[in-house]
């Protein structure tokens, strides 16, 4: 149970946070930057969910999403150590879950021949933006799996890979099912 009923508290004056464990550290840990950048990746799947008016379907993926990010910040804010209690974890379920969604998603769309450049539709812009946030997010859970002192589920890693996935897709979705994407066109402007 969550229980905020005191928003500041002054201890985190000295550049230090605590984890959901009490272990405080630095706030430029690699373990506060992971969780603080799947924060970033929800507040900006927060702003897509804006321009989906049109798109219910999707909207409630992305909402389920943001649900699953927090249940990744709880993973991440406490270390998994042999003997400790087990913690809120994100499971394979979920990562399975959002696989059906991506392939589901993907089934209406034709297939690519060059790369997406970011835009389009304002959901899909937005969409791109969060993908590329979940992606740096992703670079700091691996980094901070492969620190010999630190832990972390591999169906966390297994989930924050396959969202940038679904968000990839997602956002062609939002662009007209891919007949609006915007497709590079290598060395055009040379």
């Amino acid at each position: 149970m969550v229980v905020l009923n005191r928003i500041y508290t002054r201890s985190g004056d000295d550049g230090t946070t605590a984890l959901a464990n009490g272990e405080r550290r630095p706030k430029y840990d690699l373990r506060i930057c992971a969780y603080g950048t799947v924060d970033e990746t929800n507040a900006a799947i927060g702003v897509v969910r804006l321009h989906l008016a049109g798109a219910p379907a999707v909207d409630a993926m992305l909402g389920r999403i943001q649900n699953d990010l927090f249940d990744l910040g709880a993973d991440l804010a406490v270390p998994q150590r042999q003997g400790s209690a087990e913690r809120l974890r994100v499971l394979e379920t979920q990562v399975e879950r959002l696989e059906r969604e991506i392939d589901d998603l993907n089934a209406s769309l034709a297939p690519l021949n060059s790369f997406v450049l970011p835009g389009g539709s304002p959901a899909a812009a937005h969409l791109h933006v969060a993908r590329t946030i979940c992606r740096r997010a992703e670079r700091a859970m691996v980094e901070l799996a492969a620190r010999p002192d630190e832990t972390l589920s591999p169906a966390a890693i297994h989930y924050i890979n396959r969202l940038s996935d679904f968000l990839f897709v997602a956002s062609r979705t939002a662009n007209d099912n891919g007949a609006g994407d915007v497709l590079w066109v290598p060395g055009q402007n040379r």
